[in-house]
């Protein structure tokens, strides 16, 4: 039982929970203004700098008196868990287990065309990527996104591939029919591509009449410079012919 009050008790996890839950390295003065912050509906709570950092060090000594794999550690002027050095081996490995089971552009592509065209053939998918599918299917059947599902009927009865549950549970579907449609992929590229181009404007110090008017006039030099396409020169009017051109004199 804690010998702590409600409060107090609350805070520690709060804080905890903010550190725990950041991406990125979060300084006292952060975790301060969260606390405090009157934008959100809810309780907001009051703490000092000194006493942010006592709650830091009361929860480190939490986890070296339980024995626990990690700590908050100072980084980057703020703070963040990490885990102990000792454990750096069997991160490592996880880390390599994990690089194993990412997918690669060329497995990706290879299950795109699977996922649309199911159920399809190796020589399918090969003519429409253009290389040879063989390592890209492998790979796909030992990650158990993609199975055979019976065979052609065509000459030679080719296999017939498909996608499985876990491919649905890999990208968070429940059946096929969420699948993105080819036009809703081209829209969603081409809303991105817009965007992109909107900030690195806004970067350049365009005003918003300015960017209106580049928008979709721009491209990304290959050394990274964004860069206005050039005008398209139009054509010089061809003059009608002279109203005599044809006679004979």
């Amino acid at each position: 039982m804690s010998d702590l009050t409600p409060l107090v008790e609350s805070k520690r996890h709060i804080v905890e929970a903010l550190i725990f839950g950041s991406d990125e390295p979060l300084t006292i003065r952060q975790i301060m203004d969260i606390l405090g912050s009157s934008e959100h509906a809810g309780p907001r709570i009051r703490m000092k700098e000194d006493e942010v950092l006592g709650v830091i060090r009361e929860l480190n000594g939490t986890y070296v008196q339980q024995g626990r794999s990690f700590r908050i550690i100072q980084v980057a002027g703020g703070f963040q868990f990490a885990t102990m050095p000792e454990f750096a081996d069997w991160l490592g490995r996880m880390v390599k287990e994990k690089a194993k089971r990412k997918l690669t552009q060329a497995t990706i592509e290879t299950l795109s065309v699977i996922a649309y065209k199911q159920p399809v053939t190796k020589p399918e998918v090969e003519a429409i990527r253009g290389v040879n599918a063989d390592y890209a299917i492998s790979k796909l059947m030992e990650r158990g996104l993609v199975t055979i599902v019976g065979r052609s009927a065509t000459a030679g009865r080719p296999l017939l591939y498909g996608t499985t549950s876990e491919f649905l549970k890999h990208f968070g579907l429940n059946d096929l029919s969420e699948l993105p449609k080819p036009r809703e992929i081209e829209e969603i590229m081409a809303d991105q591509g817009f965007e992109m181009e909107k900030e690195l404007l806004k970067r350049m110090g365009k005003t918003d009449e300015e960017i209106e008017e580049t928008l979709g006039k721009t491209v990304v030099s290959e050394s990274g410079i964004l860069q206005e396409l050039p005008a398209v020169p139009e054509e010089p009017a061809v003059p009608p012919p002279p109203a005599d051109a044809g006679a004979i004199s």
